[in-house]
């Protein structure tokens, strides 16, 4: 057999491999895949094999001829060698220290034997901080003394000594002792992130150098021809009829509304703080016709009637089950029993003594959270008025009428509704010009209106934008939801620029701004009233996830590219082949960011997770099948070597299927696989 037919047969069944593992993982729990797949001995030989004929393949083609294509290659050659340095000589465990004794050892997480460290460590004092005003912790503190210096180890705050890293794990209740994490890796972490730095730079190259096929791609006659694709989403929206409840009067509302506290870490209008109360409460910013500010206000006013109000929303279904409940919405009073016994305090137990409740037990604590929230409003300490002493200035008012006018527009929901919509209609207008075998362009009007929409959507999301600026008086790009407008915004600038050259961006850009202004959407729609746990809290978390949904919102541009040429096809004239070649090489075009795009978010979660954990990769489901998805599409670059793929029916088949993988990854994972990213799906 070739040898380019063992390296194929070594791939596929690479892929294989990994999504079986996961499904057993989920039937046999993460102790059985590990032992038995992923720590085994024939899971090592077959990525060595795998490698090793694709690097007789890469030499044979004297792929050297191509410095950027070498150097991709090559860092994943350097990548898959310092995950085996890493496996082969890298030690983990944990140690306890405690503000008594020194202590000189730790405990190997594989074997649980003893190793002696080459520096003492001793606990002078151990702090949980605390955000503002609140028992949130905001980050775990501990001050140790190592060699006669005093050091500090927190989360996201790492100590290095003689090539071992120390991390903030756990701690004693009495706050006497730590446990630290212990990670001793001297040469695979250096290697690998190595790897991972050649990656970016390959990446950058292979968009910029002229020999290679983006660039090629993009100075081909056919892109002038134009092609309009679009995505199809549904938004289903939820009217409340209103009732009477004891409530304060609207007028009260809108002058309470300006009434400016302490929240978050800085000052703003007290409607800011009332609309995140409610929407983190019931999903939702107004209640059977009253708006936040009335629901806050007169919570506290009569609070016995409002526990009676199904306000707080449980989204997961076994919680509801066991609750007793028959809708998603729960009063406060349904929370307790007869006996006034707090019910969530039960089911925890149970589920404690369960296994396989992980998504239980993070519905049980979110539920908790918000009563919590409610009960720190009925007490008076959710809500913190500006002190009297001169020590804060107030907002002027403009800054106040922004910010309540920027809470009011809901412009994120309005642009992802408009932009996706016009893609849907474009989308239906293009099938059906194909079936009537006329040519796919738009007509001079539609090409004027889908432009001047552009314009209005990137003018109307630059002032948004904007906006948000001033009010937080910083850059926003500190989270997701931030990262997610920023991307949009510029995915629409783009856009605006290269119309008149590539008339087909111009639907694409207001699909995918769109796409991306819905996911940011939809991380909006649980703000964190409390602040994040200390380990997220990194800003790496927020590029990681920007750059794989920015991936994925084009690997779906480039599947339904692929139902238009499949449909156009049918047709078989002159002209259809045109616009099949057209749409062929838009795809193969956006194919280069969007695995690029991927890969760089991999790999960029991969160093997070080491800064926090001490690891980089922990065959998690959804990396394992982030991983899958990056493998599969990678195969669509090796034209040159895969004959099918020159065919651009089989091209776009292949492309068509390949969006099952983001799918599993993005959705699959989350509600049949778990795993710890599964939070994704709250």
């Amino acid at each position: 057999m070739p040898m380019k037919h063992i390296t194929i047969l070594l791939y596929i069944f690479t892929i294989a491999t990994l999504a079986i593992a996961t499904v057993v993982e989920r039937m046999k729990g993460t102790p059985f895949v590990m032992q038995e797949i992923y720590h085994t001995a024939w899971f090592f030989v077959l990525w060595l094999l795998t490698g090793a004929s694709a690097t007789y393949m890469l030499v044979k083609k004297q792929i050297w001829r191509k410095l950027p294509t070498a150097l991709l290659h090559l860092s994943f050659i350097v990548i898959l060698c310092g995950a085996a340095t890493t496996f082969f000589t890298g030690v983990k465990g944990y140690m306890h220290i405690t503000t008594v004794n020194e202590t000189t050892s730790f405990t190997d997480a594989e074997t649980d034997i003893e190793r002696t460290l080459p520096f003492a460590v001793r606990l002078d004092s151990f702090v949980v901080k605390y955000y503002n005003g609140t028992d949130v912790p905001s980050d775990y503190v501990s001050h140790i003394t190592i060699d006669g210096q005093q050091r500090t180890i927190s989360m996201n705050k790492i100590f290095t000594k003689d090539n071992y890293r120390l991390y903030q794990s756990s701690y004693d209740d009495d706050h006497k002792g730590s446990w630290l994490s212990v990670s001793h890796d001297p040469w695979g972490n250096r290697i690998t992130y190595s790897g991972y730095l050649l990656l970016v730079v390959a990446s950058c190259m292979m968009l910029l150098s002229r020999r290679e096929g983006f660039r090629r791609l993009l100075r081909h006659p056919a892109l002038r021809r134009g092609v309009t694709m679009t995505l199809l989403l549904l938004l289903c929206c939820h009217a409340t009829k209103a009732e009477s409840i004891s409530s304060i009067s609207r007028e009260t509302a809108d002058s309470l509304a300006r009434f400016q506290v302490l929240y978050k870490g800085r000052i703003t209008p007290f409607d800011t703080q009332a609309r995140e109360f409610l929407k983190k409460l019931s999903g939702r910013e107004s209640y059977k016709g009253l708006s936040a500010v009335q629901v806050v206000t007169s919570w506290q006013i009569a609070p016995m009637e409002w526990a009676k109000q199904p306000v707080i929303k449980i989204k997961d279904k076994s919680l509801r089950e066991r609750l007793g409940a028959s809708s998603e919405y729960l009063s406060l009073m349904e929370l307790y029993d007869e006996k006034r016994d707090y019910r969530l305090q039960q089911i925890l137990a149970d589920a404690k003594k369960g296994e396989g409740h992980d998504k239980l037990m993070k519905a049980i604590f979110e539920t908790d959270e918000k009563v919590g929230m409610i009960m720190m409003l009925r007490g008076g300490k959710l809500i913190t008025e500006l002190p009297t002493d001169g020590s804060v200035t107030p907002l002027n008012n403009v800054a106040v009428e922004t910010e309540i006018l920027y809470n009011k527009i809901p412009v994120t929901k309005i642009l992802f509704m408009a932009n996706l919509t016009l893609g849907f209609v474009a989308f239906f207008l293009l099938l059906a010009s194909v079936a009537r075998g006329r040519s796919n362009k738009f007509t001079e009007r539609s090409r004027k209106t889908l432009s001047m929409a552009l314009y209005i959507s990137t003018a109307i999301l630059a002032i948004n934008y904007a906006m948000r600026w001033y009010i937080g008086g910083r850059v926003p790009l500190s989270n997701g939801y931030e990262t997610m407008i920023f991307m949009a915004l510029a995915i629409l600038t783009i856009s605006c620029f290269m119309i008149r050259r590539f008339p087909f961006i111009l639907p694409g850009g207001l699909l995918l701004s769109g796409f991306t202004l819905l996911v940011a959407h939809l991380g909006e729609m649980n703000p964190q009233i409390t602040p994040l746990m200390p380990v997220l809290t990194s800003p790496l978390l927020s590029i990681h996830v920007s750059l794989i949904m920015i991936s994925y919102a084009l690997f779906a541009f480039i599947m339904l590219n692929g139902i238009v040429a499949l449909s156009i096809m049918r047709k078989g004239d002159n002209e259809a082949a045109e616009r099949v070649e057209t749409i062929t090489i838009l795809s193969r075009l956006l194919l280069y960011p969007a695995v690029l795009f991927l890969g760089i978010g991999i790999f960029i979660g991969a160093v997070w997770a080491n800064v926090s954990w001490g690891r980089y990769w922990a065959w998690d489901p959804k990396e394992v099948w982030a991983l899958i998805t990056f493998m599969i599409y990678g195969a669509a670059f090796h034209a040159g070597s895969v004959k099918r793929l020159r065919d651009p029916q089989f091209f776009h088949i292949y492309m068509i299927a390949a969006f099952a993988a983001v799918l599993i990854t993005y959705f699959g994972v989350n509600y049949l696989l778990g795993g710890m990213h599964s939070y994704a799906n709250s």
